[in-house]
């Protein structure tokens, strides 16, 4: 099963309920390397299902001593592809190593 990790609104259980439904199970983890901006958000479903006009993007700095906290959720394949559809244009998902030293996809900015 893939790992998807969550440091923003896909930890929230309405939009996993919405995106995927089903509330997804996880363990914290730590990317290292990467600080978080914020984007302002213009999609209106995604407005809707997170009810925030401003989300969280991963931005590579390159910094080892720069840490995110997420969670490490498992998905399908299929959810992939959903959550894929839920995360705007801004976005790219890329697939990297985590502090625990287990692998998933992550969310940064193009």
């Amino acid at each position: 099963m893939p790992n998807l990790f969550s440091y923003g609104t896909l930890q929230k259980e309405q939009v996993q309920l919405e995106t995927f439904g089903r509330i997804l199970k996880g363990k914290k983890d730590f990317l290292s390397g990467y600080r978080i901006r914020m984007l302002e958000i213009t999609d209106p479903e995604v407005l809707r299902k997170s009810g925030e006009k401003y989300h969280p993007m991963l931005e590579f700095s390159g910094n080892q001593e720069d840490e995110v906290e997420g969670v490490l959720l498992e998905v399908t394949e299929k959810e992939i592809l959903q959550a894929d559809a839920y995360e705007v244009d801004d976005y790219q998902r890329i697939e990297i190593t985590f502090k625990s030293g287990n692998k998933g996809f992550i969310y940064v900015g193009k």
